[in-house]
């Protein structure tokens, strides 16, 4: 082959390979904008009027969905606001629900699918989770199958056609596991700061009966008669007047300065609500938590807007991760959890009186005789 036919062939190779690659730019062209068309998506169905545009999260009356686990709906009341459907007097805070009402209206489609034979491909067989909104009489049904690969996305179809699979974010199956004590409006404490305080009592647990002890000895017990329990009653005494700082007495003793007051008026000032654990008990649910007879009892007297008011918190048991222990406020059957480290001082006392910890040990084996 001569230089001229080498040429010639060198030019046309690189004329074809031009034109490969801008037929390569063209179909990437193509892929990346349909690509972007399929991410971005359009609001699925379950988000759109009949005229085609999103529903406003406003514009939804009634939501239902079931996780996997439990099924929770929701409705609005006659003023408008969200309750749960099971229980209307539960303090609902509504920010899971209008979460889900927010992605809901505005849910893409990453991915749309012809759904095949199998439906268990998907795991739409059996889905793991479904949502149904109702806004008006427009009702949608999405129902959840299997995680993508990465687990990041859902397969999901929609009011029961099976023609057609979707693929999500896990957005709303995220929102959808929320425990609904989770969703729960915990109560305020009232402000126990030291400025506030009058008068604090701790009683302790019931005394374990003596031995020997029943109808012999005495009269009986009247049937649901608690015995009565070891008290130990802190009294505020400001000389300056009401907005001095108070000395706090044991009967005549000054405990003021004693380090388990001093804690113990730092955890009433910091106490909170950590979560709402049962907020319908059951007496056996109530029991399991230590209310058949309480741990112990604080009785808090102070003042609020001028007034004289009193708060009394019934303490359970430990909380099984022994993060906190069960609580209960007066006149609320609702079981709470409260952080081990806002209770410390008031369980020490409720026991071991303010001498807490420091108190003396009992004398060892033989070592009594031996003082005698």
């Amino acid at each position: 082959m001569t230089w001229k036919e080498r040429r010639t062939v060198t030019i046309l190779l690189s004329i074809v390979g031009a034109l490969f690659l801008a037929l390569l730019i063209v179909f990437g062209m193509i892929y990346r904008e349909g690509r972007e068309e399929a991410l971005a998506g359009t609001a699925a169905p379950a988000g759109l009027s009949a005229d085609g545009k999103a529903v406003d999260p406003g514009a939804y009356t009634a939501l239902r969905w079931y996780n996997g686990s439990a099924t929770l709906s929701f409705a609005l009341d006659e003023e408008g606001k969200w309750i749960w459907a099971d229980g209307p007097d539960f303090p609902l805070k509504d920010d899971t629900v209008n979460s889900i009402l927010e992605a809901l209206s505005s849910l893409k489609f990453q991915q749309v699918l012809p759904a095949g034979e199998d439906k268990s491909e998907h795991g739409l067989d059996t889905p793991g989770a479904t949502l149904t909104a109702s806004a008006g009489e427009k009702e949608q049904t999405l129902a959840f199958g299997k995680a993508t690969t990465d687990g990041d996305s859902y397969y999901m179809c929609m009011n029961g056609d099976e023609s057609t699979v979707y693929i999500v974010a896990d957005t709303l199956v995220k929102l959808m596991q929320t425990p609904i004590y989770d969703m729960c409006a915990l109560p305020e404490l009232p402000d126990l700061s030291e400025k506030n305080l009058r008068a604090i009592t701790i009683q302790g647990p019931v005394p374990a009966a003596e031995a020997g002890g029943g109808e012999e000895d005495g009269e009986p017990e009247a049937p649901g008669e608690e015995p009565e329990r070891p008290a130990v009653s802190l009294n505020a005494r400001r000389s300056g007047g009401e907005d001095q700082p108070a000395l706090w007495f044991e009967g005549s003793d000054n405990v003021t300065a004693a380090p388990l007051m001093q804690d113990l008026l730092h955890d009433l000032a910091s106490m909170s609500v950590a979560k709402c654990v049962d907020y319908f008990p059951s007496e056996e649910a109530a029991e399991i938590c230590g209310f058949h007879s309480a741990d112990a009892i604080l009785k808090v007297e102070y003042a609020a807007n001028g007034t004289d008011q009193t708060f009394t918190l019934s303490v359970g048991a430990r909380m099984p991760d022994q993060s906190g222990r069960y609580v209960r406020l007066e006149e609320d059957g609702a079981i709470y959890a409260l952080a081990t480290d806002s209770i410390d001082a008031v369980m020490t006392i409720s026991v071991a009186g303010m001498r807490g910890a420091a108190q003396d040990p009992a004398p060892a084996e033989g070592q009594e005789n031996s003082q005698e």
